[in-house]
């Protein structure tokens, strides 16, 4: 009988690249504790209408890449392509929002899109969001600006810069994009990709955004959204671009950021790196001042940002493997029953110890602990006479010494950590 294989785009996570994720997702909750941010978990799946009407009918996202199914009830559902839509209907529904207070969520968790799998994107893939709702300040853009870089530095990331872009809002968005349509449809329509026929049809400042080479150079002579945006959202970026300039971090502006999805408004970035190639970005975000309302929800503005755990676990430096302080071994049968229960003891300290549960050899067990990257061997001996009955060997230097049971725990503190 064949064994059954994973799906295409749907990757195992196993040691050390499992290590690595959790290491990603425990920096995340510590950075976010510091700014007030707390943790909501949502459903995987959802009524398709939720990322229908919150993401929109026209995008890439909707029309080609969401899990969609029929329940047995016959309702549509969907597998979760975006965090942000779940947490807001979560918010709507259970009436999270505070009239004269900022709420902050954020999610972990995987999301599902059926696109090409390539290197760092997958059809199941693993983000962290934070949403950030109730402030129309242009200080609450920065703030967010400022969590996702403290995030990006905790994990140990450098070369990175944020682009920005203005993407106008409701009142002067509509002039920019009859200007868009006036300047595509002078040009022979064959001259865009497949997609961006349709996307002038639908939403031309999708165009903005597509990554065909043909398509890129048409859009170099565009006109620019930074001459449409009112006042009102010419101040609000200006004052954005001013705070960041002052606290040191790296910004750029890109006329041609737009984002796949259709809710976003006013300050819209992407934070990109050199370091895994064409695909560059590596967090993403911006506000969406309408969607709530637009959800069935109060007038509530927000901001947010997407990570992509995939592409950040290319990225993190060093090795996040776990280091084992201590790995138990035993020099006779009759000591196993006491490694289990000194291996307990020394768990319940704080450290990480593992052991045998079948004896063998003494030169099997030190190669254990070698593979295992311990970096101090216990030797335990219960022969009678032998005292002290535990002998620590530093698997770095290869120093030996003999230590009493009640020592144990200071000696792994001044050895074994860094």
């Amino acid at each position: 009988m064949n064994a059954i294989q994973s799906g295409k785009g749907f990757v195992d996570l196993f040691p050390p690249q499992s290590d690595i994720f959790t290491a990603i997702e425990q920096r995340a909750r510590t950075v976010f504790a510091r700014f007030a941010c707390k943790e909501l978990r949502t459903p995987i799946i959802e009524f398709t209408e939720l990322f229908v009407r919150g993401i929109g009918d026209d995008t890439d996202v909707v029309q080609k890449e969401m899990y969609t199914f029929l329940d047995r009830k016959n309702r549509s559902m969907t597998l979760r392509p975006e965090a942000t839509a779940g947490v807001l209907r979560a918010c709507i529904q259970h009436k999270l929002f505070h009239p004269d207070a900022v709420s902050k969520f954020f999610t972990i968790g995987p999301m599902f899109r059926y696109e090409r799998p390539q290197k760092g994107r997958q059809r199941q893939f693993h983000q962290i969001n934070v949403e950030v709702l109730g402030s129309p300040s242009y200080l609450a853009d920065v703030d967010v600006l400022f969590m996702l870089h403290a995030f990006l530095s905790e994990i140990g990331l450098s070369r990175l810069v944020f682009e920005l872009n203005n993407l106008g809002c409701p009142q002067c968005r509509p002039a920019f994009r009859r200007t868009l349509d006036d300047y595509f449809n002078q040009l022979p329509q064959t001259s865009f990709c497949a997609d961006c026929q349709r996307r002038i049809r639908t939403n031309p400042l999708r165009v903005l955004d597509c990554k065909v080479p043909a398509c890129r150079e048409i859009t170099r002579d565009a006109p620019s959204i930074a001459d449409h945006v009112c006042s009102l959202c010419k101040l609000h970026f200006d004052q954005v671009l001013a705070l960041l300039d002052e606290s040191g971090l790296e910004t750029r502006l890109n006329p041609f950021l737009v984002r796949g999805l259709d809710y976003y408004q006013g300050t819209t970035f992407e934070v990109v790196s050199t370091d895994i190639g064409a695909q560059s970005s590596v967090a993403g975000g911006g506000r969406y001042d309408g969607l709530v309302r637009l959800l069935g929800g109060p007038d509530i503005p927000g901001i947010g940002f997407a990570c992509g755990m995939e592409r950040l676990a290319m990225l993190v430096p060093g090795n996040q493997d776990p280091a084992l302080d201590a790995f138990l071994a035993v020099k006779n049968e009759q000591s196993l029953s006491k490694a289990v229960i000194l291996a307990h003891t020394l768990r319940t300290s704080g450290f990480c110890i593992e052991l045998p549960f079948e004896y063998r050899s003494i030169k099997s067990q030190l190669r254990t602990a070698n593979k295992l990257n311990a970096r101090t061997c216990i030797i335990l001996d219960d022969e009678p006479g032998i005292y002290p009955a535990i002998l620590c060997k530093n698997m770095v230097t290869g120093e030996q010494t003999h230590c009493p049971e009640d020592q144990l725990s200071q000696y792994l503190l001044t050895t074994s950590r860094p």
